[in-house]
């Protein structure tokens, strides 16, 4: 019974070697760092659909899009929606003052601002998924580390009982017992991950179809005479440069 007691993870550990522990150290650091991927990634795109919902019902309810752009220098845009709005709006500002002066300036106004939206879909898109590659790997690859982990434990555990003699039951189960530990941390740090990255990927792809929504309606305000008043953006401090980057 005292022996029974003793078996256990503190046991484990206490016998566990030099791989066995790596082992466990690599799930603790894939651990903490899916959990923290998934509280900032959920923090962060909560906050960012409140202020999108604000700015979405300030722009349709703006009497102009020159109101909308007075509002976009005066406070800069930090969510998806307004930084499509800044740039389309630049972008149609900045062929208009200058033309064509470079290769990625080329053609009418309406592809200028065109190339320009689907370069910021793009690069909020990016700025979505950063995190995601590495929940997916911890998600992807736990379960086997930690089988490996067990299946580890499972070979020393048998060495050590056929070195001793004794391969009665209750010599064997302790053991082995103790070596499925490390598949269960295995799922338990998969888990989580694998849940957080669909739960994160959904989110992203329905705020990414109503940022694509959101862009054809701005190009049509834009493309179809609702420009940005010369008076106006004269106000307005310019922006150096509107162009999309090469």
């Amino acid at each position: 019974m005292d022996a029974t007691q003793g078996l256990g993870f503190g046991h484990f550990f206490a016998q566990a070697d030099f791989v066995a522990r790596t082992i466990l150290l690599i799930m603790l650091l894939a651990s903490v760092t899916s959990w923290y991927l998934i509280v900032t990634k959920a923090i962060a795109n909560a906050r960012a659909r409140r202020r999108s919902e604000r700015f979405l019902d300030f722009f349709w309810n703006a009497p102009s899009l020159n109101e909308v752009a007075v509002h976009l220098e005066g406070e800069h845009p930090d969510e998806p929606f307004s930084h499509l709005a800044y740039h389309g709006i630049l972008a149609s500002r900045h062929h208009e003052r200058h033309g064509i002066n470079r290769l990625n300036e080329a053609g009418s106004s309406s592809d200028f601002v065109t190339r320009t939206l689907r370069k910021t879909i793009d690069e909020e898109t990016a700025k979505m998924e950063s995190g995601l590659t590495i929940l997916a790997s911890v998600g992807s690859t736990a379960p086997f580390v930690g089988l490996f982990g067990t299946v580890w434990g499972i070979y020393h555990a048998l060495m050590a009982i056929g070195m001793s003699g004794a391969g009665t039951l209750d010599k064997v189960a302790g053991p082995v017992g103790e070596a499925l530990i490390m598949t269960a941390i295995g799922l338990a740090v998969a888990i989580p991950a694998v849940l957080g990255y669909n739960f994160i990927v959904r989110a992203n792809r329905v705020t990414l179809a109503q940022l694509d929504a959101f862009a054809h309606d701005l190009f049509a305000f834009l493309a179809t005479g609702a420009k940005i008043d010369t008076a106006v953006s004269a106000q307005v401090t310019p922006i150096k440069t509107a162009a999309p980057r090469s």
